[in-house]
Parts: C-alpha cells; structure tokens; sequence
C-alpha cells in the first residue's frame, strides 16, 4: 500500500491555508464547514461563546447585558482565531451553502462534530434567531486615511453596506437612510434612473458627475425646489462630519433594529484588530467606546466579535509598557474573552489530514507489531531542552503516520523560531493552519512511497520556502549550484537552517540523524556517516558552523545579532544612569560643583536624572535635577510642577528636557548594543561575528556622538526652574545657560552671601598680612565702623562663642565647610579662613591646634595648609582685662629692664619670648655650674623651675596672669639672674685667674703663711672661692693674688740667694 492509498480523504487536495474574513465562495466555504475540527479547546471556546450570546437572549431586561456585547478572540499567529471567527459567522447567520447541487445549513455540517447534546442543542437554538451577521477584516476595509474615528468608519461603512447603502461615501449612505425611513428612497431611485438613464446603485460611487440629476431627483422624491436640494448636497459632506459620532452610530443601528423588530439583532465580526490598532491609544479608545455605545443604546441586541494577536509585543511593536497597560484595559472591556493556543494542533492535522481508511489501519496496524521494537531506537534525541515524544503505542502510530509525534512539536518550535528572528519577515503563521500547509505538503512528497517510509524533517522545508527572506533563501539555493556540494549536503543544510533558531533542540550528529530517518528500518549508522561526510563539506565551505559537537547554519549574521541586540533587557535605571552620563560628563563637561562669580566659592552639586543619583555626592549645596522625556512621570512634569518642584528643600535646579521621540529609542539601541558587545566579546566568536562586532562598536560610538549633539541642544532649548522660578537662559551652549540658572539659584537660596561685602582678590596674601602686621591697627578694619564685613565677623565670632558656651568643639574645616559653606551663607573657605584671622588678631577669638594654642607666629603656616583644618579648632578666647595688662608692662620693665608692648598677646609674646632666653642661658649656665668649679648651682635650678611653669602657659591669658601671681619670685629670680649673668659672662675669666693662683700658691702655702699679709690674703681666696655667692667678692681678686704674689717672688729670691 502507498502513502497516498491510506487517506480518507485526497491527501493532495486543495486546502486553503490561510482562512479570509472576505473569502466566501461556496466552494471554500463548504470546504472549511466540513472539514472544520472541533478540538479539545475549541470546545471549551464554543461553549463560552453560545453560553455569553444565550445569555443575552435570555435575559433582554437586564441592564447588565448591555455591558456584556464585547468578545475578544486572541491568540498567535495562525492560532485559527480568523478560521474561528469565520466560522462563528457561519453559524450565527446558519448560511446555507452548495456544491455539487447540494445544499446544507451550516449547523448541518456540525451534527456529527459535537458530541455534547446539550452543546449542540444551544448552537441551534442561537442560531435560530433573528440576525444580521457582519464579518470582515477592517483593516481591508478601512480607506487611506487616518485618525481617530478611524474604526467607526470602517464600522459604519460594513453597516451601510449590510443595509444597502452606500459604503464609500458615508454622506450619501446618510442621505439614503433619510430616504429610507420617509419611505422616499424608491421614489428617488426612480426619479434619479428617468433623469440619468442609469440606476443609482451603479453610479452612487460617482453622485459627483451626476450633480444636475441628484438634484433633480432629490427635488421631487422630496418635494424641494431644485436651489434647495442643490445647497444640500453642496454642504452634504462637510455636514456630516459633524454627525460622524459614536453615539450616532450607536443610534442609527438602533433604528435599524428596531425597525426590524424586538427580536432582531446584529454582530458585528472584526478581524485582526490588534494590528489595525497598533500603537494607537486614541483607536483602542475608540473600539472601546464602539462597542460600551452599541450595548447601550441597542439594549444588548447589538454584538462586537473581534480577534487580536495575544502576542502584545507582535501586535504593538516597540509601544512602551503605559501603552500596553491601555491595550489591557481595552481587552477587560470586552467581558467575553476566548484564547486560542494551538494547543491541540495536532488534533487538527490527524482528523483533517491523516484520517485513515479501515484498510489502513489494518495495514498500519500489522507494520508496527513488527517494527515497534525499531521504531523505539530509530527515534531518540541528545542533549534537548524539552522531551520529544516517540509513538506512545500502536494507535498513536496509525494516527500520525506518516510522520513521527515530535514533529508536531518541532515544526511548531521551528516556525515559532524562525518567524521570531524575523527570517520570514513575520509572515509566517504559527498555528495549525501553517503546519496543516506543512504537513500536507510533506506528506504529498512522499504519496508515491510504499508504506514503511517516514518523514524527515528537510521535507517540512518547502513549506516555508516562500515565505524566506531572499538572504536566507540564497544561501540554499546556492548550495544546490556548488559543484563541490552533493544533493544530500544540501537537505543537510536545510535541516539545520530548519533547526537553527530553535533553542530546544541542538545540531549534533545523534539528533541530525534521527531528523534525518526516512525509512523505519533505515540504517542509522550508515546515515551517521552520510551526515558527518556531509558536515564536513558544508563546514569546508562556510555554510555551517561549529561550536564543539554542536553544528549550526549560518545566514545572515547581522540581522541575527540585531535581533539578539533588540532583545536585550534593559531597565529605566540603566538608561537614566546612562543618559546622565552624556549630560552630566560629556555635554556638561563633568560638572560637579559650580563657581559662583560674585564670590568665587565652589558649590558642590546633586545631580539626578530622572530622580536617579548620579555619581557618590549627596551632600552637595544645589541639586541639579535633569527630567527626560525617560522618566516615567514625565508627563506629569508641566510648567507647575516644576515651578513648584524647584522651590523644594531650600531650592533646586530643574532642568526638563523637550520631548523628543528619537532620544529614547537611539539610546536604548546604544545601551543595548553595548551591553550585547560586552557578553559576545568572551573569546568565544567567530571571526565573522567578531567582524559585526567590532561594526556594531563603531556605529555606536558613531550613535554615542549623534546622542551627545542632540542633548546639548535639548539642554540649550529645555525648560529651566529654579528657586521656584521659571527661568530663560539667554546663553549659547548648554553649560553657559545651566550656569546661568545656578547662579540665580544660589543668589535666591543663600540669603546671608551677602553679609560678605567685601571681598579679597587675593585672601591668601592678605591671611599673611593679618597675620604679620606689627600692630592690630595696622588692619585697616574696624567692627564698630562698618568695615570690613562687618556682618559676616560678627556672625561667625557669634556663633564661636555660642559654640564655646555649649562646650561644643568647633573645627575650623566644619566652619569652613558646613557652617558658612552651605546654606543660607554660601562664603568662600578663604573668606572663612580670612575672617578667622582678623577675630584671632583682635583677641575675639584663639586657635588650638593638637591640644596647643597657637601663637601669632603659628597660626599663617597652620591656615594656610587646608590639610590642617581640620586639626584646628576655634574657641571664644579669655582676655586680660586693661588694668592687668598695665600692671603686667611695668612689671615687666622692672624684672628685664626694658618697655613691654602694649597689646595682651604682643605681651604675652615678649614675656615668653625674654623668659624663654632666661631658660637657654641658665641651661647653659647649668652645665659649668654642675662641674662643681662654678658658683650659682641653686640659683640656675630655682630660676630654671619657675620660668618653666610660666611657660606652660600656653594661653597669653594664663601667662600674664601667672606672670603677675609670681611678681615677688620673678623680682629675686631677676637680681639672681642678673648675677648669674654677670658672673658667667664676665666675671668668670677673674674666677678662673683666681682659682688657678690658688692652686700654684698651694706649693709655698708653708713659707708664704710665715708672712702675715700673704696669709691674710691666702684666707680672703679661699673664702671666695667656697662662697655661694661670691660674685661681690670677685672684684678684689686681683690685689689679693698681687700681695700673696709679691711675697712668694720675695721668698724664692731669698732661697736662690
């Protein structure tokens, strides 16, 4: 027995592929009645149809069947919805349809197709009903022209073609059914054939040139004078404009309804809205207002049956989720909706095209008792994402035969893939009637074979043929004329190419060889060996290539990888971290703080795209706020929100961009691209891959420069706000009016930057000249007289010595920075650095630096480093009061003998600085003094301790005071001083003369005390070198060593005598 001998029906029969709303032969329309397949699914959906449609008959005083007229018929491409909707028109109106001199009501065809009595008994009784059955696919119906009544024209033009109206010309359908209802539209017919001589319906498309005779025969079916009918059709259909509504609409089927009857009703059959809508928000609107109008004002007697592509994304393209949220709502008007999957697409195959005859089946039946076992092995798959079903027994295998179960599923995956990835230029359909076009034609190509054969999978191949975009189909069709390629290289290519964006199933040789079993005993070690053969040829001559075991077709690789790259996720948070990347660093030149020129002072910046930090800094003093065409509320940033928005947290910078529909869509490619280079670029391309690769980097760096030219201009023409103002910026470029509008920011937002009235060209210089001057009034300011920013000193030595009251430690770089940095002062560091000083040299205020104050001469080298600041804290200083400081001067002048400077820290400085000499002398002192030669050991020890604990005082207040409680010490540790230095500095050459006469008179000590004057003499040496205090005694150290030397020459000449 042969393939072709196993059908109920002629297996190469014409089947028309493709179901159209506007295809109503009988011959097609008989043909798809009879062989429509009522599946599992379908008879779920007919159940929820006629169980929604009764409802409404049943219930007519029910106002809530007003709002239930609405069913949305969704699924994939080529899901059946069409053939389904066609087929429920079939049905609603019961058409009666002939061939071959028989005629059958379209329920006949589905007595023995529903099993469920009670099912069928509710098809009947719905379609026994009085009815007016409208199918169409609007989007051939509709005219050229857009917007947003789009859809009710193309509704209005089916419902006056079902009345026999007009279709094209909606004025003169109007003017027909005024006719109409006066019972006039025959008289006028007639009157228009007398004066045209040719019948109205053939020349109604044309009324233009036929203006004299529709005049005439408007004037008498209506009784009006020939002016009066002229003015009307001159104004006809500017007129009607204003009567093409919704509710007008609505209105006009009403009447014809109930001039039909109470009974009577109308379904209108929509085909493929979801394309027709598309992005368009205002026509979802619009059908949904259609359909809410026609259920009210027909009381439920009028119904609205559309289909749509349950794949969103397919049906809208690239519309972004707020649109997709109105699709959604749209689809929850109509209360009644059915999905179709394709689920049972095999279902439809088996019944429509491998129905068997009972010789077949018993044939079938006898070939897989004996070849069950082989068929078992001869169908396996490796390494596939999803389980590819074998014969599930002897059944399974007489229904599908010729082909093998996985292949419902792979051709569905293989049609889904391709038509995916675009290589088909979406034309392809998924559902059963594609693979019902692909199945037949597979099944055809084998008709002449014995039984035994199977089907491979090139053979689903020509089926999709057609349909290739010319890229693809070249690249096979080339194949087959290379002379270094055979015949089955090329069915090899075919398989892969079939295969090659299906994700479930990978190109090895094991599964290429089970794809490749044509016959049920076919030797699959010999086919292996067909296969790499073959492989290997392919690889040779770059047709195919190859990722470890794995083989894969290759085409055109580029709009592959622009596929993957349109498919790459991207969330709202990369493209605003991105978009201020090109605003912030590249059109505004990494700006992070700004230069306020009345000042100088720069002000650290919070910068946000789309309420998105961008960069680490969040404690800037402005916040620059950039709003997109992006951010998801931009809608909702007008002129008052921004207004209201820039006045916020003290005041902020809003900058809100123009829409611009390009901007999202190139930087989404940008992102997109880049995100995709960056995974592909793993070491692991192809050499022609990386050749896109590296094409694709240089559009977008190409892109990258477009993006950056288009924000600045959308930075120079956006909107500015600030303070809670709006503003325009007369600048040029973008960074010159962004500058602008933060200068108005912070003069607006710093109420105390003006407490600085004077300000220093170079504060630097004059920090040292505060610093140096000889006398504080040589600072040529003055607090009490206005000078000097006198505002600004007294708010900061105010707010030091708020500080110092609250025991709170005050840091000069927190000063600096935080304090009158921000706001409302907004001053300089300088400024604040400069200020500091000049209250330092009023005495208002003293520096402490690692736990020490620093004196006057410290205090440049400390300020001058900010690295030090913050090492520095700034204390309300104590001061002596005047009469104090008097009394420290004179004292000072009786202890070292010379006029004090006037000013307390000038005083304390000169006190330190003639104590601190005191100390280096007497260390010095210290170090004969210990020899024990020397007199004044007590004296350096005493003097050394009390100068040391007067210069502890680090303060110039502490020492003066100290200076003053120790008065009687320091007068004695005066005179003791002044002694030692006289001793030590002049006196000491005497003291050494003196010790060594004493020492060479010591040889003659027995002589010399013979004589009185030199014993005299020798006592009063010894008494002053043992003395503690010989400093009064030393002057008569010369005439005492003159005597003892005289009488020691007068012994020694006596003894050489």
């Amino acid at each position: 027995m042969r393939v072709k001998e196993l059908f109920t029906k002629q297996i190469d029969r014409p089947i028309n592929g493709v179901i159209k709303a506007d295809q109503n032969d009988s011959e097609s329309v008989w043909q798809e009645l009879d062989e429509y397949v009522i599946t599992r699914e379908l008879d779920i959906h007919f159940r929820k149809f006629f169980g929604a449609y009764l409802d409404a008959i049943d219930n007519v005083g029910d106002p809530n069947v007003t709002g239930r007229v609405g069913v949305w018929i969704s699924g994939f491409f080529g899901s059946g919805k069409s053939h389904f909707l066609k087929i429920l028109s079939y049905l609603l109106e019961n058409r009666e349809v002939s061939r071959a001199g028989q005629a059958r009501r379209a329920i006949e065809f589905f007595d023995g197709k529903i099993q469920d009595a009670m099912l069928a008994g509710d098809i009947k009784r719905a379609v026994s009903t009085d009815v007016d059955v409208i199918l169409f696919n609007i989007d051939s119906k509709a005219d050229s022209s857009s917007g947003r009544d789009a859809i009710l024209r193309v509704f209005l033009k089916v419902f006056n073609e079902k009345l026999g109206y007009s279709g094209d010309h909606p004025h003169i359908a109007d003017l027909e059914r005024r006719l109409d209802a006066q019972g006039k539209l025959g008289t006028f017919k007639s009157a228009f054939r007398a004066a045209a001589d040719v019948d109205w319906e053939l020349e109604r498309d044309g009324y233009s040139f036929y203006a004299d005779e529709l005049v005439q025969a408007l004037s008498e079916a209506l009784g009006k004078t020939p002016e009066g009918a002229r003015s009307w059709l001159e104004k006809s259909e500017e007129d009607f404009k204003s009567l093409l509504t919704v509710e007008n609409f609505a209105c006009w089927v009403n009447e014809y309804l109930e001039s039909r009857g109470p009974n009577h009703r109308i379904i209108f059959l929509v085909d493929e809205i979801g394309q027709f809508i598309g992005q368009d928000t205002h026509l979802m609107l619009n059908l949904q207002t259609i359909t809410e109008n026609l259920g009210t004002a027909c009381g439920g007697r009028a119904w609205v049956v559309v289909t749509s592509q349950e794949d969103i994304d397919a049906v809208l393209g690239e519309v972004r989720a707020s649109k997709a949220n109105d699709f959604s709502k749209i689809q929850g008007r109509f209360k009644t909706r059915l999905s179709l999957s394709s689920a049972n697409v095999d279902e439809v195959i088996q019944k429509r095209l491998l129905s068997k005859t009972d010789a077949a089946r018993s044939s079938l039946t006898n070939l897989y008792s004996d070849k069950a076992d082989i068929l078992k092995n001869q169908l396996s798959f490796s390494n596939v994402g999803m389980t590819f079903k074998p014969y599930a027994d002897e059944l399974d295998f007489v229904s599908v035969y010729p082909f093998a179960p996985y292949q419902f599923q792979l051709v569905q995956k293989v049609f889904e893939a391709i038509r995916r990835h675009g290589v088909t230029g979406l034309h392809l359909a998924r559902g059963e009637r594609s693979m019902l076009d692909a199945f037949q034609s597979a099944a055809v190509q084998l008709a002449g074979e014995e039984i035994n054969v199977l089907v491979p999978l090139h053979r689903f191949y020509p089926s999709i043929e057609s349909f290739l975009e010319g890229i693809v189909k070249s690249t096979i069709d080339n194949a087959i004329s290379n002379d270094k390629l055979q015949a089955f290289d090329v069915l090899v290519l075919k398989t892969l190419f079939l295969i090659r964006y299906v994700d479930e199933i990978r190109g090895n040789v094991d599964n290429l060889v089970t794809l490749f079993v044509d016959r049920i005993d076919a030797d699959r070690l010999a086919l292996r060996r067909q296969i790499e053969a073959s492989l290997q040829r392919l690889e040779k001559e770059t047709l195919v290539g190859r990722n470890g075991d794995e083989f894969f077709f290759l085409t055109n690789e580029e709009r592959d990888i622009s596929r993957e790259i349109k498919d790459v996720d991207l969330n709202s948070a990369e493209e605003a971290k991105f978009l201020g990347e090109l605003i912030f660093e590249d059109v505004l030149k990494g700006i992070r703080k700004h230069r306020f020129p009345d000042n100088n002072k720069d002000f650290g910046i919070n910068r946000l795209c789309d309420l998105h930090p961008h960069g680490t800094r969040t404690d800037g003093d402005l916040v620059l706020s950039l709003v997109t065409p992006l951010a998801d509320e931009y809608a909702l940033y007008d002129d008052g929100k921004c207004t209201l928005q820039s006045a916020a947290e003290g005041g902020q910078l809003i900058v809100r961009l123009d829409d611009d529909k390009t901007l999202g869509r190139e930087l989404r490619t940008y992102l997109q691209t880049d995100k995709y280079v960056g995974r592909k670029n793993d070491g692991t391309a192809s050499t022609t891959t990386l050749k896109i690769l590296r094409e694709r980097q240089e559009e977008n760096r190409e892109r990258r420069q477009r993006l950056v030219s288009q924000l600045e201009q959308l930075c120079r023409e956006a909107g500015y706000y600030a303070a809670g103002q709006p503003l325009q910026p007369k600048s040029g470029s973008a960074a010159a009016a962004l500058g602008e509008a933060l200068n108005y920011l912070v003069r607006n937002s710093f109420n105390k930057l003006g407490y600085l009235t004077q300000l220093s060209a170079n504060p630097q210089a004059e920090l040292k000249a505060v610093l140096s001057a000889t006398d504080v009034d040589d600072l040529g300011f003055s607090l009490e007289a206005g000078q000097g920013n006198q505002q600004a000193v007294t708010e900061l030595q105010e707010y030091v010595n708020l500080m110092t009251g609250a025991s709170r430690q005050v840091l000069l770089q927190d000063m600096v920075e935080d304090r009158f940095g921000r706001r409302p002062y907004g001053w300089p560091e300088w400024e604040v650095v400069l200020l500091t000083a000049r209250l330092v040299r009023k005495g208002e205020i003293s520096l402490v630096m690692d736990g020490a104050t620093l004196t006057i001469d410290r205090i440049f080298e400390a300020l001058i480093t900010p690295s030090k600041w913050r090492r520095i804290s700034v204390i309300k200083r104590q001061t002596v009061d005047r009469g104090q400081l008097q009394t420290a001067r004179s004292l000072a002048k009786d202890i070292f003998g010379k006029i004090a400077p006037d000013g307390e820290d000038e005083l304390a400085a000169a006190l330190r600085e003639n104590l601190t000499g005191w100390r280096n002398n007497l260390a010095q002192y210290k170090t004969l003094a210990d020899t024990g030669d020397y007199p004044g050991r007590q004296e350096i020890a005493d003097a050394t301790g009390v100068i040391a604990r007067l210069l502890a005082e680090k303060e110039s207040f502490g020492l003066v005071g100290k200076f003053l409680e120790r008065k009687a010490d320091l007068l004695d540790l005066s005179d003791d001083v002044h002694e030692l230095e006289n001793f030590y500095e002049t006196q000491r050459p005497t003291w050494e003369k003196l010790r060594k006469a004493d020492a060479r008179f010591q040889l003659n000590r027995t002589w010399l005390e013979k004589d009185a004057t030199a014993t005299a003499a020798l006592q009063q040496i010894k008494q002053i070198l043992n003395a503690t205090s010989p400093y009064g005694m030393i002057k008569d150290a010369a005439s005492l060593i003159q005597s003892v030397d005289e009488v020691n020459t007068a012994l020694v000449t006596k003894r050489r005598d």
